[in-house]
């Protein structure tokens, strides 16, 4: 017999409610309880939006614009809702305007028209709009329609990256959204009406706009805060997926499709490498610059990309020595803490800055220095005869989180420092209406990696992700905009050859587990790709940094 209630627990309590009850209606009643908008729930483990029912028995817990789901799905909406007022100012002026969005900066993400450069009469017309369109509480509505469908939809809509995204889905249905009459596809999940999409930002940014949301405040959006390096850097390796052909994941499909896949992996690594050789002309150019600071976040290939520099630097003439900034940290025992009591590795006070600083500066001034090795196995540092002395050619090749920051090399003087900042910035978008996370390609990296040379897994890669990233935020991105140099260490290729060391190392993520959500929404995301194999990959690539086989590393 069908149950016509089910029991729910909700913090602890149990309550019931009449099957079909709407987790909307739920939201609504504990909203009040919270500082943040409710926009999602977690039933039994499961992300579920707000529309959907109850039909089980089960323990539910609100999702917030504060949570990191909730986040992505508050953007998504915003982003969705910005091009149905983008379409309805196109119907208005009788001309054929879209909407690009290319990838995140700062809070938002930036955009490009086509049809028109915006400026700010146009920026205000779009927000008053997209504040029109917040005030009529427009259902977001998702169904689900046939793949075949959605191909030929797409190619009636003129959405070419979707059609040619959907030519290589295996799964025989496609959920679209709609705000009224206005559709699209979007990679996760919505909220469920325009009134939830109150705080945005507009503001113009060289060739397009950006479109800013809340940060910390959920409640207020951010300030624009313009990152010109990075943003110029992200620009090139866009140029660099035109000269391919290859903009969007259905585009880099056909590539493989075709055959073409191995030109792809060919130039690519040939673009990168002329890349490096014209940054080791800069540095010896100059050859006051002694030390070459290299800092990045979690998994940008620090390591490979230091090896491949000095490489260019020896056939340049000069004799590059790196080292590990991790050499310099102080014993474990010394080691700060969070207020939790475990370690700190990232922060700059777990580093011997004083010793650092001392050894550096005679080397400078031209003596022989003997340097400290790190043994991680006993927490302590260790001096093997290790020792460095720079002559006219020598240079040092420094690679650690804290290269930017001056606070840690203090006493070099300004002009003996280079700083590279790299990162692996991914290139290629979902669709032209879904940028592709830079921060997931350097997750799947993280998790090949650590599964292979650590013995960790990916359920523990996910889990301790966001502490990584916290790490990042405060130690890392600061301190970008003060490098000399920027350099991308993305592949355009590279998640079609991490999805099959990826997907069984996320398959193994049991359905009860907190991360298991995270694996599905990757798994789902690495769906998109065709698989390419590694034997075309050379062994210098910074790819073999984390799928092995590398030259440099052993």
């Amino acid at each position: 017999m069908k149950k016509t209630t089910y029991q729910v627990r909700i913090s602890g309590e149990e309550r019931q409610y009449p099957a079909g009850t709407a987790f909307s209606e739920i939201a609504a009643e504990y909203q009040p309880g919270y500082e943040d908008d409710i926009v999602m729930v977690m039933f039994n483990n499961r992300l579920k939006e707000l529309h959907k029912t109850i039909k089980a028995d089960g323990e539910l817990t609100f999702v917030t614009t504060r949570d990191k789901a909730g986040r992505k799905s508050y953007r998504r909406s915003v982003s969705f809702l910005m091009q149905r007022a983008v379409h309805n100012l196109s119907e208005e002026d009788g001309k054929l305007v879209t909407v690009r969005v290319e990838h995140s900066i700062s809070q938002g993400y930036f955009c490009e028209l086509s049809g028109q450069l915006p400026d700010q009469a146009y920026l205000a017309r779009l927000k008053n709009e997209m504040l029109k369109l917040v005030e009529q509480k427009i259902p977001i509505q998702k169904k689900s329609i046939s793949t075949d469908e959605a191909v030929a939809r797409f190619r009636e809509f003129g959405m070419r990256d979707k059609e040619r995204l959907f030519a290589y889905r295996r799964s025989s249905k496609v959920n679209i959204y709609s705000i009224g009459n206005y559709e699209d596809y979007f990679y996760g999940y919505m909220v469920p009406h325009t009134g939830y999409l109150k705080y945005f930002e507009l503001e113009l940014y060289e060739s397009g706009f950006v479109l800013l949301f809340p940060d910390q405040d959920t409640k207020t959006p951010s300030k624009f805060v313009p990152s010109h390096k990075l943003f110029h850097v992200l620009k090139e390796s866009a140029e660099w997926g035109a000269k391919l052909d290859i903009a969007t994941i259905g585009a880099l499909n056909d590539a493989i499709a075709q055959g073409r896949i191995r030109d792809v992996i060919l130039v690519s690594e040939a673009l990168m490498e002329r890349k490096i050789g014209r940054m080791a002309e800069d540095i010896a150019a100059a050859p006051d610059k002694k030390f070459v600071m290299i800092a990045g976040p979690s998994s940008s290939g620090k390591t490979t990309f230091s090896h491949r520099l000095s490489i260019q630097l020896m056939a340049l003439g000069l004799k590059p020595h790196p080292i590990a900034l991790d050499d310099y940290y102080v014993d474990r025992v010394d080691t700060p803490k969070h207020p939790d009591g475990t370690y700190n590795f990232e922060c700059l006070e777990a580093l011997d800055i004083e010793l650092f600083n001392r050894d550096m500066s005679a080397l400078l001034a031209g003596e022989r220095v003997e340097l400290p090795i790190y043994n991680f196995r006993t927490g302590k540092r260790e001096y093997k005869g290790h020792y460095k002395q720079l002559g006219e050619n020598d240079i040092l090749v420094l690679e650690g989180i804290h290269g930017l920051n001056d606070k840690l090399s203090y006493s070099l003087p300004k002009s003996s420092k280079l700083k590279i900042y790299i990162s692996a910035l991914t290139q290629i978008n979902i669709d032209e209406h879904n940028s592709l996370p830079t921060t997931d390609g350097r997750m799947i990296r993280r998790m090949v990696r650590d599964a292979r040379t650590r013995n960790i897994s990916a359920k523990e890669t996910i889990a301790m992700w966001g502490s990584v990233r916290k790490g990042e935020e405060q130690y890392i991105f600061p301190f970008q905009e003060e490098a000399d140099i920027m350099f991308n260490s993305a592949l355009i290729y590279e998640l079609a050859v991490l999805k099959q060391y990826a997907e069984p190392l996320l398959f193994q993520i049991d359905k009860s587990c907190p991360e298991y959500v995270e694996a599905k929404r990757l798994l789902k995301f690495l769906d998109y790709f065709l698989p390419v194999p590694s034997e075309d990959i050379g062994r210098n690539s910074i790819l073999r940094e984390f799928i092995g086989g590398s030259c440099f590393l052993t």
